[in-house]
């Protein structure tokens, strides 16, 4: 059996959830086995996730989970993997997938593979994944001969498909554990899509020369309905909020459409972003490193390119 648990905030799933079911789904079909969904804490219409693959939701109905700990999650995890017998166990590769992934494994003794980016093939008892490594240079494919084994799925590498229908959901309780964190507060960046879940983003660098220019980049970005980016000086700058910060020493993301403009494209900055499906580059100095990694490139001063190309897609959203 498959085991994928499936992130919720808030009580809402995030679009990483209906992935990783999704990818459980499908590696479920693969090893001839089924797929079950885990939820934890207050979820609304848990049920629903079986339109993307789920045959059976449980849900551990304790608002201890409502905020998250990683101790007490992990436990929650580990105890429902043992009681299923599952042998395989699926998570985001977020930020709360990293921060579990390898409690789980040393809980169920399980091999690990982290951030993976594609369907897994079995030889015999092993299964083999894909993931990218070398700061995105190579694809490495790593095999896991365990009993018990461990993905976290890459955002954007799977796209959710809803082929099935709403299962009711089961409601089960797990041996309680005590956690040593207390959150007294959250704050959670509402309104936009998260740089990690986001199909298109548009960013921006030094080239912009000040925060004060930033109104193009936003009016950019509604109108392309895409999540806004930064590279690492302008964040230090405080220019934009570190959130936005997106490199290898910041959110790596892969989003269908990546726009980069007055962005140079140092290595560090590359490594967060080189595995977008299509890369656009704006930038008037012809020798910029960004250029070599583009699919499309755009040689010229963004104080004119932008505004021009945000008037003529207002033009042509206007003309559908």
């Amino acid at each position: 059996m498959v085991l994928v648990f499936a992130e919720s905030h808030g009580g809402q799933f995030k679009k990483t959830a209906l992935e990783a079911v999704t990818y459980g789904k499908k590696v479920a079909e693969l090893l001839g086995t089924t797929c079950v969904a885990l939820t934890l804490g207050t979820v609304k219409e848990a049920g629903e996730l079986g339109r993307y693959g789920a045959s059976r939701v449980l849900n551990v109905a304790d608002t201890a989970y409502d905020q998250f700990d990683s101790q007490i999650v992990t436990a929650a995890i580990a105890e429902v993997a043992k009681n299923t017998e599952a042998s395989v166990v699926i998570l985001s590769h977020s930020s709360t997938g990293k921060s579990i992934a390898g409690r789980l494994s040393v809980r169920l003794n399980a091999g690990l593979i982290s951030g993976v980016n594609s369907l897994p093939t079995a030889n015999d008892a092993a299964l083999r994944a894909k993931k990218s490594v070398f700061s995105g240079k190579a694809i490495a494919e790593y095999e896991i001969t365990s009993a018990v084994k461990v993905l976290s799925l890459t955002g954007n590498a799977v796209k959710p498909e809803s082929t099935g229908n709403a299962v009711s959901v089961e409601v089960i309780s797990v041996g309680s554990v005590k956690g040593r964190i207390r959150v007294k507060s959250v704050k959670i960046q509402e309104g936009i899509v998260p740089l990690p879940e986001a199909e298109i983003v548009v960013s921006a660098g030094r080239g912009m020369k000040g925060p004060e220019n930033w109104g193009m980049i936003e009016a950019l970005a509604t109108i392309l309905g895409a999540t806004t980016a930064c590279s690492r000086p302008v964040a230090d700058a405080h220019w934009r909020p570190h959130h936005e910060h997106v490199g290898q020493t910041g959110i790596a993301i892969r989003p269908n459409l990546y726009i980069a403009i007055g962005i140079s494209g140092a290595i560090q900055h590359l490594a967060g972003v080189n595995n977008s499906k299509v890369i656009v580059v704006i930038n008037k100095d012809t020798e910029a490193p960004f250029f070599k990694a583009a699919d499309y490139g755009v040689v010229g001063d963004l104080f004119e390119v932008v505004p021009r190309l945000n008037e003529a897609l207002k033009k042509f959203k206007g003309g559908q």
